[in-house]
């Protein structure tokens, strides 16, 4: 079983930055052979992927969308994942939700995630 809990949203004016975290707890300290990722979900659309990180934090993925801007990483020791947004626009407002994978891989699909995060807020004003 794996709790996550996101932080770290918040308004924000376009260009400007914000960093997210997603604070694991996984039974048995197991929190660093899943996969975790990053999604969001705007009003009235579908969650979409934005990011993901391999178990060993060596391999990364991004959405087109957020490839330059945004960056993913992973303390293991701290069993917490980082998402660094940068450039932000006032289409990247959503609340975003981390997720773990127990495949390892940080995978795009939804369907391979067990465990997703609450969500936390993120707007970005024009």
């Amino acid at each position: 079983q794996v709790q996550l809990v996101e932080s770290g949203g918040g308004l924000v004016q376009a260009g400007g930055s914000l960093r997210l975290s997603c604070a694991a707890s996984a039974s048995g300290g197991t929190f660093s052979r899943y996969g975790m990722g990053w999604f969001r979900q705007a009003t009235g659309k579908e969650r979409e992927f934005v990011a993901g990180i391999g178990w060993s934090g060596r391999s990364t993925y991004y959405a087109d969308s957020v490839k330059g801007r945004f960056t993913i990483s992973r303390d293991n020791a701290k069993s917490t994942v980082y998402l660094q947004m940068n450039s932000l626009k006032p289409d990247d407002t959503a609340v975003y939700y981390c997720a773990a994978d127990n495949y390892g891989q940080g995978s795009a699909q939804q369907v391979v995630y067990d465990y997703w995060g609450q969500g936390t807020q993120v707007t970005v004003s024009s």
